[in-house]
């Protein structure tokens, strides 16, 4: 068994944790590597890029917050992924710090169990017919500095939707739907949910509200506006710059994330939690 570590280094409190697991990790004689990075901050000899470390880990344990988990997780491949949350709200990092060491020992005796999530695979073909961009929360298309408020043209396997004047638009899978997605008004959606939402940013009208699909559909974006240029972000990283009625085909990938699940907490546990709900009536929450 051998394990690589990706830690976000802006944490002083991941650091630590890091020194704690490698020296735990020593201690039984199991194999580990940094991504190159993380290497670099703890002064370890043993790293790798973060393109090639799945092919050089059974498993990968990611500390840090969800972002950290995310960046983690568009390298994994098919590999199980430990999140342990040392940031926030952490809706995808299942463990806690003080549970970090019963999940890696589940791993490393066969014991663990996996949540596997959908991630959306987004291509612009006009542009790079090859080129693919993973998403395990949301892919987004924003109106960026455009001056104005334009279209975005919505088709469904090939079907006019609608055409929205907004700040932009959201395709999110079920696991972002507590993201980006809801922040703009979006709903929560069960993680293994078979659907995808597709949710307007600050739409230019009352009656546009968000859309929930089948994950089987394959929807077709493009901004119709004079001229400019729009952000296309998959899972809040830059991915390029999309030109006036340039077209973003985005569907489900087949390639699927398997995060260890936390058997001790239930999807409800963590949206009680996460969002504070019922607070008010039991102060005890």
């Amino acid at each position: 068994m051998k394990f690589g570590i990706v830690v976000n280094v802006s944490r002083d409190r991941a650091l630590e944790l890091a020194r704690m697991l490698t020296e735990w990790l020593d201690n039984r004689g199991i194999g580990y590597i940094f991504e190159t990075l993380s290497a670099e901050r703890m002064g370890s000899p043993l790293s790798a890029p973060i393109e090639e470390l799945n092919t050089q880990c059974d498993a990968f344990i990611s500390l840090g917050g969800d972002g950290t988990l995310l960046f983690t997780s568009q390298h994994s491949v098919t590999k199980p992924v430990i999140g342990v949350n040392v940031g926030y709200l952490g809706f995808l990092t299942e463990f806690s710090q003080e549970e970090m060491f019963d999940a890696v020992r589940q791993v490393i005796e066969g014991t663990y169990s996996i949540h596997t999530r959908t991630q959306l695979e987004a291509s612009v073909p006009e542009a790079a017919p090859d080129e693919q961009f993973l998403a395990l929360n949301d892919v987004v298309i924003e109106k960026g500095t455009y001056p104005r408020i334009p279209a975005f043209v919505i088709k469904l396997d090939g079907e006019l939707l609608s055409s929205y004047r907004a700040d932009g638009i959201i395709i999110a899978t079920s696991t972002g739907s507590t993201a980006y997605s809801m922040s703009a008004g979006g709903p929560v959606i069960a993680p293994k949910s078979s659907v995808f939402v597709i949710t307007p940013i600050c739409p230019h009208m009352l009656t546009v509200r968000p859309i929930v699909i089948s994950d089987d559909k394959e929807i077709e974006i493009s901004v119709d506006a004079p001229d400019g240029e729009f952000p296309l972000n998959c899972d809040g990283h830059l991915r390029r710059m999309l030109r006036p009625m340039e077209s973003v085909r985005v569907r489900k990938s087949s390639r699927l994330i398997n995060l260890v699940a936390n058997d001790k907490r239930d999807y409800c546990e963590v949206l009680r939690t996460k969002l504070l709900w019922g607070r008010e009536h039991n102060p005890g929450l």
